[in-house]
């Protein structure tokens, strides 16, 4: 199993936007020397839920103060932006960083994010689908043209190219059974996550769909990398570790209760289905209900280690992506928890996989 972090630069304490910024770099950057195999700043816009308005400003910076660690996204928002300027960049930093990107994309869920932007939301996934296909063509054509109903380009040459060919790993973001068909038709890998109501059901149907999806496009089935996002927070014991990270999670749900919420008067959007069934709910959490469910992974060590392995098989993912750093917890928190998983669960949780596989 290969463990990721997500960076989401969120600030709900009070710190100043200095603080939130150099906090949360110090710890991507120490994700490597823990051990860890990805990190993934995620973009978020107009409000304390994320800072990160550029995830690929952040990696640069990462990728001039590390060596081996990958640099991923959780996710690039691909509607607000112009597709060939994120293959521009992504290319870049895989260059920069001897070929250690993984773009993460998805299509994003907030309204007020896409009011503040001007677009409308309903039309998000074709929006996404066209960028993809052209900076698909930016990485692997030399020159080309595209005329789709939201972009234009005629006789283009786009440079730089990325390192890693045809193109770095692209994993998309995936919440209903549609969109892991498309994922598995594209070629991509899964990005996916038990925080936003996802079960071990939804999961198998899901990844049943990816893997119909690569079939039929032409790929093996049985390759394709998915990840899974999960709050986790280990501690010295469980009553230690849930205290601690038991506000963190609840001002988590519900923060996000207020944003995903539609306009007053709008329905929620096809393939945001899971948000809608989610938001009465996350508005009111309680910690103490929902800890010992699938979203989230908190206790001592030996308590993440049997939980990890068992949601990697019932859910079937091979990349874990920690959601630790939640709720403005204090970087000294962070890292301890960090070590713990990079040193001590992990490894145990391979371990533990290779026996049941051998078995």
């Amino acid at each position: 199993m290969k463990l990721g972090m997500l960076h989401l630069f969120e600030n709900p304490v009070g710190f100043t936007e200095h603080q939130v910024v150099k906090n949360q770099m110090e710890l991507m950057i120490e994700a490597e020397r823990l051990g860890y195999d990805t990190v993934m700043p995620a973009e978020h816009h107009f409000s304390e839920y994320g800072y990160c308005a550029s995830p690929q400003v952040s990696l640069a910076a990462v990728a001039a103060r590390t060596t081996k660690i990958r640099l991923g996204t959780g996710v690039v928002i691909l509607p607000f932006h112009n597709p060939v300027r994120v293959a521009e960049d992504f290319a870049f930093i895989d260059l920069m960083s001897d070929g250690r990107v993984e773009l993460g994309v998805g299509r994003g869920y907030q309204p007020m994010e896409y009011r503040g932007f001007g677009l409308d939301q309903t039309r998000s996934r074709e929006i996404f689908h066209e960028g993809m296909e052209v900076i698909h063509k930016c990485w692997t054509e030399d020159r080309f043209s595209y005329h789709g109903k939201h972009y234009h380009f005629d006789d283009i040459c786009v440079r730089p190219k990325p390192l890693q060919k045809p193109t770095p790993p692209i994993y998309m973001a995936c919440l209903s059974p549609e969109t892991f068909e498309i994922a598995g038709r594209c070629g991509y890998n899964v990005l996916m996550s038990t925080v936003f109501g996802l079960t071990a059901d939804m999961a198998r149907e899901g990844l049943a769909n990816y893997r119909k999806g690569r079939r039929e496009a032409g790929f093996d089935p049985a390759t394709g990398k998915v990840s899974c996002l999960i709050m986790v927070y280990p501690g010295r014991s469980r009553e230690e570790a849930r205290s601690t990270f038991g506000p963190r999670v609840t001002w988590y749900y519900r923060t996000i209760a207020k944003y995903v919420a539609p306009p007053q008067g709008q329905v929620d959007i096809k393939g945001y289905e899971g948000y809608g069934r989610s938001r009465d709910l996350a508005a009111q959490v309680n910690f103490d209900d929902i800890v010992d469910g699938n979203s989230i992974v908190c206790g001592e060590s030996e308590h993440c280690i049997e939980k990890l392995t068992r949601l990697g098989a019932e859910f079937g993912f091979d990349e874990l992506l920690c959601w630790t750093r939640i709720g403005g917890l204090e970087n000294d928190k962070v890292l301890s928890a960090m070590e713990l998983l990079g040193t001590d669960i992990i490894p145990a949780v391979r371990k533990a996989t290779a026996i049941k596989v051998a078995a």
